[in-house]
């Protein structure tokens, strides 16, 4: 292998790590101190070098790294170090050593130290009272690109490796991470906690909690333990959370047809936290607010958001921690999928709830971000760590959901199914893109789901699709959806699902270009001399966009819902869909609607008699 002139220079202002090495085991050992708000630690990373290099480059941020610790031994050879080198501004750290590293597998040592921080993120402070007296907890905050802030590493979710952590912490404290501890050993005021060694995972879902809790505990049917650790005092306002979690392991196992993959799940409250929630792998941590229900004070609409959240978190085990996206650009892998699923748990668990309508009605928040010109693809290509809070976002969470919930629609409940639990099994404890994914649907349903799809994740916004009718036809056009009333060059591949007359009587198609047509003699129901034939478009509000009706819309006296449309066109190109039935004047009595818990319209179905002239709309979306 040729050796190639490397210097310190060529690696500043890199957005990402050079792959000299790559990480298989970090041995990482923290001694966190609560009363000066520091830490210091030391870690062993085993590496396999894969290229002729002096160098080795990691993510390392408002740490001081001690020179004298920094080596690397292969085969009980020690390489020493000839330069470190911090750039706090790419949040890296360039070791040079004095002679070219061996290739193959090494283990590189170093020593370091930083601040418990009061930012939340990274390794942090958190505050807490008991008796009374007002102390400090330490908490990790790492997604998406903080582990750096706490020890050196290959801070990229591609760059996944098993964990070995020893944490040395005041003897009368829990101390928590990722897997079980394994021993505990008593010095004294302190003690050293070991734990079990994780299985393969990103740097960014590493955990650590130490703090004065108590916890309240049950088990899964297969005996995996999960418990809810809150401060003291509060540990009844767990159980709720507690029997959720339980519940929806047994959902997600059954779904994926893949079972939770560690040996227990912690949650935790914890009372700072910038987030709701993050899914730490074993050990989630949540706002108070996201975890704990008292059923005694707590408002209904709390409990709905734990249960939701902590679905959300949960599904998160699988598809994100289990699989993961291979760079940030396929966040909305992570956090769309997680949404979806989410509700299909708190559906499962809690069916009185109506949980998908309001899905619908939170979804269009991801619309009307998407309505904007400076609006984003659900997939956005990010270059470097800093750009990646920008598209945590309701498009990555709401709108991603939609065309997930679009697309099952599309392939069927069964067909969608089997291939999420394909993708999980070929994809388990590695790295996955968005065409991964899209791929493994296709070899399922036969369907052009990546040509399908990348019309939605790549490009912005979304369509308005116009119905009517054109003699015996059913005539669909599509334009961009925009706020500002200006016209977009858009064009999508718009999964169009009808029934005739009975819900039981589907047809689906796909809207492949600007225009399209579908013959009404294609549906045995839809015949003129049946006055109360009609047919209905984007059955169960599937389509992530918006629906408008084209032409006068004529009712008969007999019509099951008789009101009439203001201002249809107009509310529909500025609000979507769930305005759009805001601005129907009504409902008049005798209307069917379905309301979301805070009384607004979440769907509504319309029955149109099949008796109105040519050219007069016969068909309407939900």
């Amino acid at each position: 292998m040729e050796e190639q002139k490397q210097e310190f220079s060529q690696f500043k202002g890199q957005p990402r790590l050079p792959k000299f090495a790559i990480p298989n085991c970090y041995d990482l050992k923290l001694k966190p101190d609560l009363a000066a708000c520091k830490f210091t630690g030391a870690v062993d990373i085993s590496v396999d070098v894969v290229s002729v290099t002096k160098f080795l480059v990691l993510n390392a941020a408002e740490l001081s790294v001690s020179p004298d610790s920094v080596n690397f031994t292969s085969n009980n050879k020690v390489v020493e170090v000839f330069d470190v080198e911090m750039c706090e501004k790419d949040e890296i750290i360039v070791l040079e050593f004095e002679e070219n590293l061996p290739l193959g597998v090494g283990v590189l040592s170093m020593d370091f130290e930083g601040t418990l921080n009061d930012k939340m993120k990274g390794f942090y402070r958190s505050t807490y009272e008991h008796n009374g007296e007002k102390k400090n907890m330490a908490v990790t905050q790492f997604e998406p690109a903080d582990a750096r802030r706490c020890f050196p590493c290959w801070d990229e979710p591609a760059c996944k490796a098993t964990f070995k952590i020893t944490l040395e912490v005041p003897a009368e404290l829990i101390a928590l991470s990722n897997m079980p501890v394994i021993e505990e050993k008593i010095n004294g005021n302190l003690k050293t906690v070991y734990y079990q060694e994780s299985p393969i995972m990103s740097t960014y879902l590493v955990a650590v909690v130490v703090g004065l809790f108590d916890y309240v505990e049950d088990h899964t049917p297969d005996g995996i333990p999960v418990r809810v650790y809150c401060q003291i005092g509060k540990v009844n306002q767990g159980k709720f959370a507690l029997d959720v979690a339980v519940k929806t392991l047994g959902l997600y196992k059954e779904y994926f047809a893949v079972p939770y993959s560690l040996p227990k799940l912690d949650m935790i409250a914890i009372p700072d936290f910038a987030a709701g929630a993050m899914e730490n792998y074993g050990l989630v941590t949540y706002r108070e607010t996201a975890l704990l229900y008292d059923d005694k004070h707590s408002a209904a609409a709390n409990k709905q958001r734990v249960a939701t959240v902590v679905a959300h978190e949960l599904a998160h085990q699988w598809f994100g921690n289990l699989v993961t996206m291979e760079w940030w650009t396929h966040l909305w892998l992570n956090e769309g999928f997680a949404t979806w699923v989410s509700y299909l748990a708190t559906d499962r668990l809690f069916p009185e709830w109506q949980i998908w309508t309001q899905f619908l009605e939170e979804s269009t928040e991801g619309l009307r971000l998407d309505g904007l010109a400076e609006s984003h693809p659900i997939e956005v290509d990010v270059n470097h760590a800093r750009e990646i809070d920008e598209i945590f976002d309701a498009i990555s969470y709401r709108k991603g959901a939609s065309v997930i919930q679009m697309l099952q629609g599309y392939l069927g409940p069964e067909c969608f199914q089997r291939a999420l639990a394909t993708y999980i099994k070929r994809y388990a404890c590695s790295n996955a893109k968005t065409e991964d994914l899209w791929s493994v649907l296709q070899e399922e349903s036969g369907e052009p789901v990546k040509r399908l799809m990348n019309s939605w994740t790549k490009q912005k916004g979304y369509p308005v699709v116009s119905v009517r009718v054109e003699g015996q036809n059913l005539e669909f056009e599509q334009t961009q959806f925009l706020l500002s009333a200006s016209r977009g060059d858009g064009q999508w591949i718009v999964p169009v699902t009808l029934c005739c007359c009975s819900y039981d009587a589907r047809k689906s198609f796909l809207l492949q270009t600007v225009s399209g047509s579908l013959d009404l003699k294609e549906f045995s129901c839809a015949s003129v001399s049946n006055v109360s034939s009609w047919i209905k478009v984007n059955v169960d509000q599937t389509v992530a966009g918006t629906r408008k009706l084209d032409g006068p819309i004529v009712f008969s006296v007999s019509a099951l819902i008789p009101f009439r449309v203001a201002n249809a066109e107009s509310a529909a190109l500025i609000f979507g869909v769930l305005s759009f039935l805001r601005y129907l004047n009504g409902p008049a009595k005798g209307s069917c609607e379905r309301r979301s818990a805070n009384g607004n319209v979440a769907s509504l179905s319309v029955v149109v008699p099949n008796c109105v002239p040519a050219k007069s709309t016969t068909a309407l979306a939900n």
